[in-house]
């Protein structure tokens, strides 16, 4: 694809900076960056919704959903979606305030670094990329798991044209990888769309029995708490795995065309969408699929509420037809993942001091980081265990380790937005500088969203210890936690180890060249406390920000001449619509 064209607006990205670094380290890594940084803004906004809706309608709301419905039941489903929804939406409003003003690579990975604590950056951005690279193991497991609808007897050999086929895919120009993303998008939208039709059909009685259902699948026994207090719980696990994808808006605004008045608009239009379709889709599940569904969700299979409605309503080729887009919607889903992971590690490579080897900051011509896409694809070979264990149970267990992991970025997120607030306050710059500020979340944004994932988190294993200790979900739950303070632990003590090691170079240097001795050993590195805790009053608020150019301030003239013109009601329905 040429991009000569589109040379003249995008702009040179800039890898998050290590403030704590000297000036000699901020220099090389400058030089680094010239190298190697050249990814490049080819993501319209069109793109980058559709991008964001892809993320998030995919395999968990086509199949989690029904995990969901087996485990908690119809009002517990509908309750945790709703609440982790609202808790989402607050936190895409912070990200939104920094994605804004500071569109870089590596997104609240680079922020919670930045902001809050390079330490836990570190740690953060190596469990996302993890998160990514397990999210495309999930969702080539959750092809296998779909394809059972039509009982293919080797669905291991999807998976792995599935696999090459995003591969190759990524390794292709971004804008190619968004038109592809916005398209199958476009067809879940509408699948989604047509299937809350349906499901009001099916209950009132446009079904094979012909009967009215109603609230009927509410007063079943079991239902509408299923398990309890336990079973209430284990939902946010699978609710923060369905609606994980949102917060990757921020890993998209690295490549955003005009990313100040893009990444506002994305903010507030997409995720009231996915709200209104996730709520209306859950509540529709809830009325039309008994809890107790043969094979909704076992070891060994998962059957999506999607297709048992269509069945239900008599039509075996509209059931067909639906598992069909399910199966896109999993291409779709496992190819964002991909993209998300490579541009994370991208992002890790390119820090300062560098948090992965200088390998994956290596890009092709047209911008795309080939070795950090080859090292995140590998991980997918985890889905090919499905052999061995049962895909039905595999994927629940990456689904667990994938939810925990989104729940932790947006722990991430409300910590880094708490920080940056404060700093941009303490250090005397005005609100009105903000490019995008979400007014009605301030103060209370960044607590609220830190305290009530907290909670989801230590909470949502309870099934797991009672009535029974179950070693394996308990895992699968908490595993993350430890990982965390692992990599956390590990990074302090690299850098403590290497300030030692400046220390000692210095008092050498000091010995053999006397003048200036007090002045070298007065600049050395202290060495770190056990945490790294970012000045608040010192950080650099200017680096990085957003400057518009011309161009895309002509583009956005040419916009309002449009919406301004004589037909521009007909291009305000077009750029509604697309």
């Amino acid at each position: 694809m040429n991009t000569s064209s589109s040379h003249k607006i995008l702009e040179p990205l800039s890898p998050p900076v290590d403030y704590g670094s000297t000036q000699q380290e901020i220099t090389s890594s400058n030089s680094v960056s010239r190298r190697h940084s050249t990814l490049q803004r080819g993501l319209s906004a069109r793109q980058v919704q559709m991008i964001a809706i892809a993320g998030t309608i995919g395999t968990g709301l086509f199949l989690g959903t029904g995990r969901s419905l087996a485990q908690g039941g119809p009002a517990s489903m509908l309750i945790c979606y709703s609440i982790v929804g609202f808790i989402v939406y607050i936190t895409l409003l912070l990200l939104g305030e920094m994605a804004t003003q500071y569109p870089v690579a590596g997104s609240f990975n680079a922020y919670a670094t930045r902001f809050f604590s390079p330490a836990y950056g570190f740690a953060l951005a190596w469990n996302y990329w993890f998160n990514d690279a397990v999210s495309v193991a999930s969702d080539l497991t959750a092809a296998q798991l779909v394809l059972q609808f039509w009982s293919v007897k080797h669905p291991w050999i999807v998976s792995i044209v599935f696999w090459v086929f995003l591969v190759g895919v990524n390794s292709l120009q971004v804008r190619g990888y968004g038109e592809l993303e916005y398209w199958l998008s476009s067809l879940k939208v509408v699948t989604v769309v047509a299937f809350i039709v349906a499901g009001l059909l099916v209950d009132v009685g446009v079904n094979s029995e012909h009967r009215f259902i109603g609230f009927n699948n509410w007063r079943i026994p079991g239902a509408p708490f299923v398990g309890g207090f336990g079973g209430f719980a284990r939902v946010f696990v699978t609710a923060s795995f369905a609606f994980g994808g949102t917060e990757s808006l921020g890993i998209t605004a690295g490549e955003t065309k005009n990313p100040s008045k893009n990444m506002p608009r994305v903010v507030n239009l997409v995720f009231w969408r996915i709200m209104i379709f996730y709520i209306l889709t859950v509540f529709m599940i809830g009325l039309n699929v008994p809890w107790d569904y043969p094979n909704l969700s076992n070891r060994s299979t998962a059957t999506s509420p999607f297709t048992i409605v269509f069945v239900a309503a008599g039509s075996s080729t509209a059931a067909s037809f639906m598992n069909t887009v399910i199966l896109t919607s999993v291409l779709s889903a496992g190819n964002h993942a991909l993209f998300a992971g490579t541009r994370v590690l991208y992002g890790l490579s390119v820090t300062n001091p560098p948090q992965a080897p200088k390998i994956f900051s290596w890009t092709s011509t047209s911008g795309t980081p080939i070795p950090a896409l080859l090292m995140t694809s590998s991980i997918s070979g985890l889905c090919f265990l499905s052999s061995f264990i049962g895909s039905g149970e595999l994927w629940g267990w990456l689904q667990n380790i994938v939810g925990v992991s989104n729940q932790i970025a947006w722990l991430s997120i409300g910590l880094s937005s708490w920080r940056f607030r404060k700093a941009w306050l303490k250090q005397g710059r005005s609100i009105q500088e903000l490019k995008f500020r979400a007014s009605w979340t301030w103060p209370w944004g960044p607590h609220f969203v830190v305290v009530s994932v907290t909670f989801l988190i230590l909470v949502q294993g309870w099934s797991s210890l009672f009535p029974a200790f179950s070693v394996v979900d308990f895992v699968s739950f908490y595993i993350e936690l430890p990982i965390m303070a692992i990599m956390f632990s590990a990074w302090i003590i690299f850098r403590r180890s290497r300030s030692q090691f400046e220390i000692q170079a210095n008092s050498i240097s000091s010995e053999i060249q006397q003048s200036g001795s007090q002045s070298r050993v007065t600049n050395a590195k202290k060495i770190p406390r056990l945490h790294d805790l970012v000045d608040i009053s010192t950080v650099n608020l200017y680096q990085d920000e957003y400057v518009e150019s011309v161009a895309t301030v002509d583009v956005e003239d040419v916009m309002k001449k449009r919406i301004d013109g004589k037909l521009g009601i007909l291009w305000r329905i077009y750029y509604f619509l697309v």
